[in-house]
């Protein structure tokens, strides 16, 4: 087992140190923020006094890609047992709303400043690589796992990682689930434009039947609870201009303001097939529309109603991502 942890550690090692070259996935987000000048927004940014980011952009940006590198769940309830231990590969693919406006920071849209175009492919393509293993510390019935997701046709990855409790499990021979609260963390890396962190905690119920002895199937579903941590980095709108050699071009460099955390919901089932040491999982998962309000103080202004013409960041941003669905494929060793 320690081997095939170095192995996959040095697999990730490699992925994230090679040249950063910007693939259509990667993100773009100096297009969310509109240059100003003489308090009104203009085109003009070589000139411009200051950048105000999009907050409602930026909030649901976040929210619809806090579900694509969400942790990953893939496992019924019943956990591997103090001696069990797993390596899965998984492929993953979530839908985005890739007509919003939100999307055009993708660095493959074919018409960043165009309205009502599709930004890219309404699904956002994953890999992940894992590694799970059953304990009997801290409690019984307890298990952990770690791993990472990359996002395809980007230098995103996300390192994750999860603690599941199973309350019961294994009485497979009567007509009750086994039931299991689990919690995870999703911590993306390979961009410097967003600092995203990705929270989650579910519940799974699932029942294990056999198959003339030879072959394990274990449906299972449950609920999930997301909560996203979007935090801007440092974004110069003006990239093709140095500092260096016009000073007043570091008033185009611009943050989004810290938000309020975004929750999201998922609903999720799934099927486990197991011959020997092989297994298979077949997972939907359903996020529901995003909600919720970053409310800031001293104003009643949504975002969604200010004039595009006096940009302002006083104002409150309301979750505006949509419904997601989300279809995945894992293989495996499950000893």
């Amino acid at each position: 087992m320690k081997g095939f942890a170095v192995a996959g550690a040095a697999v990730v090692a490699a992925a994230l140190s090679r040249p950063a070259f910007a693939g259509p996935n990667d993100l773009v987000l100096s297009r969310l923020g509109t240059c100003v000048a003489g308090g009104a927004a203009t085109a003009d940014c070589a000139n411009a006094t200051d950048v105000i980011g999009s907050n409602i952009d930026f909030r649901s940006l976040s929210s619809e890609l806090g579900v694509v590198l969400a942790p990953r769940l893939l496992t019924p309830a019943d956990t591997l047992g103090f001696g069990g231990f797993q390596f899965t590969v998984d492929f993953q693919t979530t839908r985005i709303a890739n007509d919003a406006p939100y999307w055009r920071v993708l660095e493959g849209s074919p018409n960043p400043g165009g309205a009502g175009v599709h930004h890219g492919d309404a699904y956002l393509p994953t890999v992940g690589f894992f590694a799970r293993k059953g304990l009997w510390m801290p409690l019984p019935s307890f298990e952990v796992g770690a791993g990472a997701v990359h996002l395809l046709d980007s230098n995103m990855w996300a390192a994750q990682a999860y603690g599941k409790l199973a309350l019961h499990e294994g009485y497979h021979d009567f007509p009750l689930p086994s039931a299991a609260i689990r919690g995870g963390v999703s911590r993306v890396m390979g961009t410097d434009q967003i600092d995203l962190t990705i929270a989650s905690l579910d519940v799974t119920l699932s029942k294990d039947f056999g198959y003339q002895g030879t072959v394990g199937v274990s449906p299972y579903g449950g609920w999930n609870l997301l909560w996203i941590v979007p935090r801007s980095e440092v974004i110069d709108k003006t990239p093709g201009i140095d500092v260096r050699d016009v000073p007043q071009d570091i008033d185009r460099n611009f943050a989004f303001k810290d938000q309020a955390n975004i929750t999201r919901h998922r609903l999720f089932a799934g099927l486990k097939l197991q011959y020997y040491v092989f297994e298979m999982t077949l997972e939907a998962a359903f996020a529901l529309a995003g909600s919720s309000v970053d409310d800031r103080a001293g104003t009643d202004v949504d975002c969604a109603d200010v004039d595009p013409t006096a940009p302002t960041t006083r104002c409150d941003a309301t979750d505006q991502a949509a419904a997601q669905q989300s279809y995945t494929l894992s293989i495996g060793l499950d000893f």
